[in-house]
């Protein structure tokens, strides 16, 4: 990256040479290449001993922190499915009705079904109450560790309420 913001402002230097030849007097040279500062960064941390980055098992893991993996999880898995669901239905040769008969023709067990429907409901109802308290975030609310971990909590047991209400429907 800094490789490529170096030629950018380069090649901005060179063309407001002609045009702006004040300016460019007044310019500062760079003293060194972005590779000899990315050599420079990588000898330093190498002679120091540092770990490259800090590592997920350094970190004792949170609510808040499994929470915000969850949802990013949660929106990525509800975008694939919407979107598998969508391509589904544009290149499969029969209409829904058909799809929809096929799989009443099927027998599963009450159990089956209801575990389904909880399983499909489950990232819908916690990626949306997550959601709401994100939204909370936005407006600066409840940014206090308790606060944190209290929100969380809600946002858990709304899911988990959600979810069983909407499974048994």
């Amino acid at each position: 990256m800094a490789l490529l913001l170096r030629m950018v402002a380069r090649q901005g230097l060179c063309l407001s040479r002609s045009q702006f030849g004040v300016l460019y007097r007044h310019a500062v040279p760079m003293g060194t290449t972005a590779k000899e500062e990315m050599n420079k960064f990588w000898a330093t941390n190498t002679r120091l001993n540092r770990p490259v980055s800090p590592h997920v098992s350094i970190y004792k893991w949170s609510i808040p922190m499994l929470m915000s993996i969850s949802h990013r999880g949660t929106g990525v898995a509800l975008s694939s499915g919407i979107s598998a669901f969508a391509l589904a239905a544009m290149v499969l040769p029969e209409s829904y009705p058909y799809y929809l008969d096929l799989i009443h023709s099927m027998t599963f067990g009450p159990q089956f079904l209801a575990f389904s429907k909880f399983a499909l409901a489950f990232p819908v109802a916690y990626h949306t109450f997550n959601g709401i308290r994100h939204l909370a975030w936005d407006l600066g609310k409840g940014f206090k560790i308790p606060e944190v971990y209290r929100s969380g909590y809600m946002v858990i047991a709304l899911t988990v309420l959600a979810s069983i209400g909407l499974a048994a429907i």
